[in-house]
Order: structure tokens, then sequence, then C-alpha cells
């Protein structure tokens, strides 16, 4: 059959002929030099310092989230240190490189035969491992150096690590290697400490907002900055993540690319429709906010997406009335920034961090739950329902105001106040009669004092228990004075002299240290014995038994019965002193997340 029959044949294409085939975004404008990486600032002073100061380590390790340029970064790392131009100008290492050098095409294009990149996820075995440790003494057939490239090598078996190490710390001269990797911490720290690791940060969504614009006036696209906002707000920091979205908008929109379409495209609620949403429920309008949610299933929007959605605002006017220049973000619509200020300015922080915790477990439940629509409905009732309950520490005050019943100060111990905390109470000031200073040798010049012999050391008296703990605490001795509250149960105590029982807990040498320890605090010799009687109940156990007191007289109060009826299913978990009127105030807890 001659050529022109063969060139005639239906479907044909003629072999001079030039196809032109279509590259996806993330391919086309994949970064050639460290000055197209984006983002990735740090990591790009790091390593252009090291090559201008010529130290060039033998192995570099990059990680990082996915689509961040890890892959992308190592290819520029090859190209940079084998860059070459054909007049032979460059003869080092260099990460300018305003051309395409002699290697750079087959670098970029993976085909170069002293570029090596490997798939660690398939070739991860010791005989993969043993072929690189073979073929790395040869030195390369046309760059200057050879360079590995391992992507995703936190796959590799632990024995093929155990054979990379040696070559990897001391590979010849001519020879480096490039590691890739989104799982850092499954890389043996043996091989981390051979590498310089470099961590690719996630791209801001301005920065990610400006490139894709750059892009798609290249492509001649018209495109909304609202649409340009969703798709890096959606990206989460992954640039070809952005790129492959941007690519879906364009051939989605078959035109100009409107927020609309990116919208529909993700399944994603209208922004402005979310803060609507958000605004009935903080002001308990559920009629409105049931309407809103329904109004946004019908056309397509997800119900876990609509939570979601809201608990991204509420942590975003959450952290402006924190930070309030967190308001100035540019991949934010304006909507989003004023009402979010407003919001920010008139919902206090209990308020908020309410809603958040509501939606959290809210958007689990309509996950799980087979009609997802009725799980939102019911998760937005709880917190419409919420929004303009008071909180407990605000129905105390309410009652108070309103002329309430005071609360009562507990009575125990046979009417006496409340009283301290063991800690509290047996913890004695520096200078008490209890502490060593308080006993000091008379002055020099006192005329007694010299006439009778100097005292070879200043001794203290001891007289009870608690002046003991309190000694302890005054030395710092914390080891001692937990001991002598938790596993001591006081017999008898006199100035030298201690009867005691122990605890199960208590340690086997205590009585041996307490007796030691006495001796060199008080100056005097102390005998610390082990009784057979039983002995009175420790000082935490006292404590204890004396908070639970103040507990039972706290739960009868007349106001705490109000505050308790008020939120069913609360119950008092605490009871603080307070510090102004010196009474005990409830702490109250709630199991039903609805208080």
């Amino acid at each position: 059959m001659s050529e022109s029959k063969k060139s005639a044949v239906p479907g044909s294409v003629p072999a001079d002929a030039s196809v032109e085939r279509y590259r996806v975004l993330a391919r086309k404008y994949r970064p050639a030099s460290f000055n197209d990486l984006i983002g990735q600032d740090a990591m790009v002073r790091t390593i252009s310092n090291a090559f201008e100061s010529g130290r060039i380590p033998q192995a570099w390790i990059l990680t990082g989230v996915r689509g961040v340029g890890k892959t992308t970064t190592a290819r520029i790392l090859a190209r940079a240190l084998n860059y070459e131009l054909p007049d032979g100008s460059v003869k080092e290492p260099t990460i300018r490189m305003p051309g395409m050098g002699v290697h750079c095409q087959a670098i970029i294009e993976s085909r170069h035969p002293d570029v090596l990149e490997m798939d660690a996820a398939s070739h991860n075995s010791v005989e993969d491992v043993r072929q690189i440790n073979d073929a790395i003494r040869y030195a390369p057939m046309g760059a200057r150096y050879k360079i590995y490239i391992l992507d995703e090598v936190h796959m590799l078996s632990g024995a093929a690590f155990n054979a990379l190490l040696k070559t990897l710390e001391e590979p010849p001269p001519h020879a480096k290697f490039i590691f890739a990797t989104t799982e850092i911490r499954k890389v043996p720290v043996t091989v981390l400490s051979r590498c310089q690791r470099f961590d690719l940060r996630r791209v801001d969504a301005a920065t990610l907002v400006k490139h894709l614009e750059s892009i798609a006036s290249k492509e001649k696209v018209e495109i909304e900055p609202a649409a340009l906002a969703l798709i890096a707000r959606a990206a989460e920091g992954s640039v070809r993540d952005s790129l492959s979205l941007l690519d879906q908008a364009i051939a989605h929109a078959a035109g100009p690319v409107r927020a609309e379409d990116v919208r529909q495209m993700l399944g994603l609620a209208d922004r402005v429709r979310v803060v609507d949403l958000f605004e009935a429920l903080m002001k308990g309008d559920i009629t409105a906010a049931l309407r809103e949610l329904r109004d946004q299933y019908d056309i397509g929007a997800d119900p876990a997406v609509v939570l979601s959605d809201l608990a991204e605002f509420t942590h975003f006017v959450t952290r402006v009335k924190v930070v309030p220049a967190v308001s100035d973000d540019v991949s934010l619509s304006e909507a989003e920034r004023t009402r979010g200020r407003t919001f920010a300015a008139q919902l206090s922080m209990r308020v908020l961090s309410r809603a958040w915790q509501m939606l959290l477990k809210g958007i689990a439940e309509v996950q799980a739950s087979g009609r997802p629509v009725a799980a939102a409905e019911m998760v937005l009732v709880r917190i419409a329902y919420a929004a303009d309950l008071p909180t407990p520490d605000e129905v105390v005050r309410s009652l108070s105001e309103n002329g309430g019943p005071a609360p009562a100060r507990p009575q125990g111990n046979g009417g006496s106040a409340q009283p301290q905390s063991y800690a509290t109470r047996y913890e004695a000031p520096r200078g008490s009669p209890r502490s060593s200073a308080a006993i000091s040798p008379r002055p020099a010049d006192d005329p007694v004092a010299q006439l009778e012999e100097p005292a070879a050391a200043p001794t203290l008296s001891v007289g009870s228990f608690e002046e003991l703990i309190a000694l302890a605490v005054d030395k710092r001795d914390i080891a001692v004075k937990m001991a002598l509250e938790r596993d001591v149960r006081l017999v008898r105590c006199e100035d030298g002299q201690l009867e005691i029982a122990l605890e199960a807990s208590a340690p086997k040498t205590l009585v041996h240290d307490l007796q030691r320890k006495l001796t060199g605090w008080t100056g005097k010799r102390w005998i610390v014995v082990v009784s057979k009687e039983h002995g009175a109940p420790t000082v935490r156990a006292q404590a204890e038994a004396q908070q639970a007191e103040i507990e039972r007289g706290v739960q009868s109060d007349p106001l705490v019965q109000a505050v308790l009826n008020r939120f069913p299913g609360a119950k008092i978990v605490g009871v603080t002193q307070n510090s102004e009127a010196g009474e005990p105030l409830p702490d109250v807890s709630s199991d039903s997340e609805d208080q």
C-alpha cells in the first residue's frame, strides 16, 4: 500500500501533523524555578544561602500536605544542581537559572538518565534499595550529579530504610538524594538525622487568589473575584487542588466563571445566606432558620456542608472578637467581613463557644444520620433555643438582683464557719512562731548573751501535727508534706515524739525519713514510732469530708435550688470561695448541651 493511500485511511493522522493536546493547569503552570514557587519563602531563602555559600548537603527531605510542591521542588533542586549552559559558562550549582540549560528540559519531563525518580510506594523492598546502592557507585553519564528522587519515602519497609542508611550518610561525591513525603512521622529518625528537612507550608488563601487570578488572565478566562475566593478556600492551602478546581470551574461554566457556578460545582451554600442563617440562629428565630436551611437544601446544598459553613463562620466571628485584624482577609467576601465585625461586637464569647460546640456535635450527627436534613433541622432548633438562654452565673446574678434569697453560708462541724482547705490551713507564713526564723539567738551586743556560752544551733519546738505540716511547707519539702497529709493517721504528737499509724500507700522509708528530717529541722532529737492503734483519719480524708459537708449545705440553699430547677440535669461539681464576701459559690455543671 502506498503512502498516499495510508494517509487517506479514515481516522488516521499524518505522521508529520502536529497534534496539540490539552494539558491541565496543574501541569501547564507547574513551577520550573525557585522564582515560580509561591508561599515557600523560608525554604527558598535557606536553599539560596546554601548554594551561594557552597554548603550543599548530600540529602534533603521535603514534607507537607498534598499539592504544596514537594515533587516540583525536588525537580527544581535537581535542575539547580545540574544547571549548565551550552557555552559552559556555569560550572557550579546555582539557583539563578535565567533560561533553560542543557539538562533542564529532560529533568522537568522526568526523563533524564542521571536524575532518577522512584515511587517508594511501589518500590519499597530491600531489593529496590540494593539496586540504588549498586548503581550509585558509577559516575553520572552527562550531568554534574546523579540525583535520586524518592517520592512518598515513608512507604519504604523497615529493612529497606536500614539498607539505605550507610549509602545515605556517606554517598559518593557525585550523588545526591531528595526525599518527599506526606507522613514525616513514619520516616525513621535515623533517616531524618542524615537529611536537611524542609516543611512546605500550606499557601494562604490571599496568595492563592492572586496566583489563580494571574493564571486566569494568562488563559484569557473571565472569572469573578468571589469565585476565586471560593476556589482558594476550598483548596485548603493546596496549590494543585486550587488549579484542579479552577480547571473544573472553567469547564463547568463554559464561559465567564461566576461565583454561583463555583457554588453549584462544589455543592456550597451561598456565603451570604450562611451569614443570614447565623443571624437567625443568634436571634432565636427558629422559623427563619428552618426556612433558610430548607431553601438551601432545595437548591442542592448538602446539610452537613451548611453546618460546616456555619461552624466556619462562627469560628471566624470568634477570631474577629479576639483579633480584629482577622476581618481584613481579602479571601472573604465584603458581607462576611462587615457583618462578622458586627456579630463580634454584639455576641459574647460564651454564646459563640456554645454555638461552636453544638455545631461540631451536630455535624457528626448529620453525617451519621439516614435523614441528614432532618438531623440538621434538629441541630438548628437546639442552637436557636439555646441562643437566648442565660448561663448559670447570669441566672444567679439575675435572681440576686431581683430580690432572691441570698446564698446561705454552710455550717459544718458543729456550726462553725466554712474551714479553709487543708493546704491553706496548714501553711505557715515565713517568720511565724512555727518557723525556725521565729526563734533566734540573742543579739551580739546583748550583755546576757556575752556572759552565756554560744549555742550550737537554735532549737524549734513543735507541739501539734498541724505545726509539723506547716514546718514541712516552710522547708519546701513537698514530699514530706504530702506524706503527712495523705499517708499518716495521727495517734499522738508531742515535741520530740510522734506516734502514728500508716496507710497502705505510705513509703517504706517514711518513718526513717521523718525522724531524720525532723531532727535536722528542729535541732533536737525526734522519735517517730508506728502505733498499733488506728489513729485519726488522715488530713486529706478530713478535708474531703468537710468539703462534702459544704456541698451538702450548698445543695439545700434556696438560691441554688432555683438555679438547679431552671437548668434540668445540672449538678454541683464543686464549691469555690467568694473572695469578696467570703461566701462559698457553687460551680454548676449540666449534662445537657442545651443548658
